[in-house]
């Protein structure tokens, strides 16, 4: 009885895991502003306001008039958004955030006013992995935040494994590695030792802005400030921690599973912040 009372009761719910990618994204929070848009011609006079209120650094003034502005070091707390008397600073409300280089992280310059998205890999490692993935996850001194949305796309809501994407217990049945964390002084070796241990080919996915460049921690003795200075990385996913779907979105792309459509990602950035 127990077991058809439960069985109703599923059927009763319906489908629960999202459409997405096929239909449209679940609607972010009201609190998260999403990627960050840097407008240099708003800078004109380079007064300093937004550089003064970061708690990470991630905001540098330029030689000549205007800053930059480095997601990767990012904690989009939006204390500069608030501080710019310009609004040369804008939350876009765009999830989609991951990048295949560091340097892509970094906005401010002239035509570099928002992140260029993550491209696929390259056609023959996309059919060694078969278009799907088996990742070792490894948290090297993480608060347990980036951790936590990873668990998310387990869910039922999210799926991960519908995309062929999962995580594994042992590197030696992987294909990459997801690091959190700033990469603390005594999680450097056990690191290195899992990474050694995945086969060639494989890849790294650094993910939220402590496995970027330390995050908060960056620059303290105890930390490596991310994993990019011990081990190369092939994918960076911004965020203090990355919302669920700017991970699953930084790994579809890696994947070649998302295709842009033309005029999509500015709409994007000029519709409501909620969507």
């Amino acid at each position: 009885m127990f077991v058809l009372d439960t069985l109703l009761h599923r059927l009763k719910r319906g489908r629960e895991t999202m459409a997405y990618p096929n239909g449209p994204a679940p609607v972010l929070p009201d609190r998260h502003g999403g990627a960050l848009r840097v407008e240099a011609a708003k800078c004109p006079d380079g007064c300093g306001e937004c550089v003064s209120v970061c708690p990470t650094e991630a905001i540098a003034p330029l030689v000549r008039k205007g800053i930059t502005l480095d997601l990767g070091r990012c904690l989009f707390c939006a204390e500069c958004v608030t501080a710019c008397p310009h609004g040369a600073i804008t939350q876009t409300g765009d999830y989609r955030m991951a990048v295949r280089r560091r340097e892509d992280l970094i906005l401010g310059e002239p035509g570099k006013e928002e992140v260029r998205l993550a491209a696929a890999l390259d056609e023959k490692l996309r059919k060694l992995f078969g278009r799907s993935l088996r990742l070792r996850q490894v948290c090297a001194g993480g608060d347990g935040a980036a951790e936590a949305d990873l668990n998310v796309l387990g869910t039922i809501g999210w799926d991960l494994s519908r995309f062929g994407i999962q995580f594994v217990a042992s590197p030696r049945h992987a294909d990459g590695l997801v690091v959190t964390g700033p990469v603390s002084a005594n999680m450097e070796l056990a690191l290195k030792k899992t990474y050694d241990a995945i086969p060639e080919p494989k890849i790294v996915i650094a993910v939220g802005a402590c496995a970027i460049s330390g995050g908060p921690f960056a620059n303290n003795r105890e930390v490596k400030n991310g994993v990019e200075s011990i081990l190369p990385v092939d994918l960076f996913i911004p965020g203090w921690p990355p919302h669920p779907l700017t991970i699953l979105d930084g790994l579809l792309r890696l994947l070649g599973r998302l295709e842009e459509k033309p005029g999509k990602r500015s709409a994007a950035l000029l519709g409501d912040p909620k969507r």
